[in-house]
């Protein structure tokens, strides 16, 4: 048996040994096995816009299921470049700066590929999102993780030491990655937190490759600031998006990757290789949602924004230290009044014995320990859903 194994592991490469399989998705799972309230894994639970669904139908039934272009079609990459004019004052030429990728899980990882080499570091700032731990050892670089610290009080900001985040920068650093809105904590990074990474990446001739999935889902007059507007950007920067979160469609797969035409022609060569093109038709749904009037993104966010205030009143209500997210649909929260040794049996004991599953909080940072006693709700859910998971948190008990 032990030379078995040995000769298995022999089959696999090192850098698969370096992670696990995402614990996000293995807690939509665990949710199913268990009939628990699902508020693991961030997607909704109520229909995308009808307008959007209607276009994807009509694409297909027009017969636009063949390849598109490999790096995007032409109607969603005019789209793309009309509203980052609109909504960041950003000139993007769409002939030549614009990847549509099969979701921005994908752009980063053909974008990482794309300008990593062996030896060299990727900045990340953690808690993460799950995925970028193991993108940057994929694509061959060494992360380098800089804290965001949690605020002393539920309703304070996260924030970073920047004395921490210069020390990580060195000769070797290639890259940034930066999540604004973040997830898990639903961070908003200020102009100012901002300006400080610019002038890093300039000082280091470093890129920031920036993942701004949820920039339409803000709360509390939060301003969505993309680094690539800053002077002395353009050049620095690959701002990565997609359909997933605003137009409620996590299952099609479509998103871009923006950037400079050499960054463009070295991130298009990857994805083409990679996955050679995100679907026809659901690229030409992606331009049609994006044409929506901005009355749209006013009600996503105030929907999402009563959606929060309803779950925060229920984890605080049933002992959680929940922290108040400006912007995703998010909400990270402190278990230590459960008195549970770590994330991972406290997790266990809600989804069998309280019928809510969230994610361990170990599963975004480096070291799990860091994250021993967190764990993250998503709250894209419909109302009743987020109900329900109220009612049967009400059953935990805060330790004595």
């Amino acid at each position: 048996m032990a030379d078995e194994i040995l000769q298995a592991k022999r089959l696999i490469s090192e850098k698969a040994e370096r992670f696990t399989e995402s614990v996000i998705r293995e807690m939509t799972r665990q949710a199913m096995l268990h009939g628990a309230v699902n508020l693991a894994q961030g997607f909704p639970d109520f229909p995308a816009p009808e307008a959007i669904k209607q276009a994807a139908a009509e694409a297909i039934a027009a017969d636009i299921n063949q390849y598109a272009i490999t790096w995007g079609a032409r109607s969603l990459r005019q789209a793309i470049a009309r509203q980052m004019k609109v909504w960041q004052g950003l000139d993007i030429d769409p002939e030549t700066d614009i990847t549509v990728c099969c979701g921005s899980t994908e752009a980063m990882i053909a974008t990482l590929l794309a300008v990593c080499n062996p030896g060299e570091e990727i900045v990340i700032f953690e808690p993460f999102y799950e995925n970028y731990g193991p993108d940057a050892i994929l694509s061959g670089a060494r992360p380098r993780f800089v804290k965001l610290y949690a605020p002393a009080e539920g309703d304070g900001e996260w924030h970073f030491d920047e004395a921490e985040l210069r020390a990580a920068f060195n000769p070797r650093t290639k890259a940034i990655i930066l999540n604004t809105p973040n997830n898990p904590t639903g961070k908003v990074f200020t102009r100012r937190e901002l300006e400080f990474i610019r002038d890093l990446c300039v000082e280091y001739n470093a890129l920031a490759i920036t993942d701004e999935i949820y920039e339409h889902i803000l709360y509390d007059g939060t301003e969505h600031i993309s680094i690539a507007a800053l002077d002395g950007m353009r050049d620095h920067t690959v701002t990565i998006n997609g359909m997933s979160k605003t137009y409620s469609v996590t299952g099609w797969r479509v998103g871009w990757a923006v950037a400079a035409p050499a960054l463009t022609g070295a991130i298009r060569k990857v994805h083409d290789f990679l996955t050679v093109g995100a679907p026809a038709p659901l690229q030409e749904a992606g331009a049609a949602a994006l044409s929506l009037p901005p009355s749209y993104y006013q009600e996503l966010a105030a929907g999402y924004r009563a959606r929060r205030d309803r779950l925060l009143t229920a984890l605080r209500q049933a002992g959680f230290v929940a922290y108040l997210p400006r912007g995703a649909y998010y909400i990270m929260t402190d278990i230590s009044a459960f008195g549970f040794p770590d994330d991972l049996r406290f997790t266990e004991h809600l989804v069998k014995e309280i019928g809510v599953a969230p994610v361990p909080g170990s599963s975004f940072y480096n070291d799990p320990r860091d994250g021993a006693q967190q764990v993250r709700f998503a709250f894209c859910k419909r109302d009743a859903t987020l109900d329900e998971a109220g009612r049967r948190l009400k059953r935990l008990r805060p330790s004595a």
